[in-house]
């Protein structure tokens, strides 16, 4: 069994409130879910209007699937949502024999 996560750092555009916040996040975290199918949720930040942390785990057989869905996540966030900026990301690989 292989275990993989990435942390996403986000800069969100023009915001001005947790509501307006809330918004986009809300949102950005359930079209990862569905387009990736793994667990995914805002993990930092929360007080800030501008900014948030989102990690997303996937556990599979495989450690080529679980590296290809980080990679999608990754590559829909930077592509496909032009109201974010990603700032960075980190990841982890490890299987359940570590």
């Amino acid at each position: 069994m292989w275990i993989g996560w990435i942390e996403f750092d986000i800069l969100l555009g023009d915001v001005h409130s947790l509501k307006e916040k809330r918004s986009i996040v809300r949102p950005l975290l359930a079209d990862l879910s569905r387009r990736t199918e793994a667990a995914v949720a805002e993990v930092g930040a929360n007080d800030l209007h501008r900014r948030t942390s989102i990690g997303m785990s996937v556990v599979a057989r495989d450690a080529r699937h679980v590296r290809d869905v980080l990679e999608r996540a990754e590559r829909m966030l930077a592509e496909e949502h032009p109201e974010v900026t990603l700032l960075a990301s980190r990841r982890g690989l490890h299987s359940s024999d570590d």
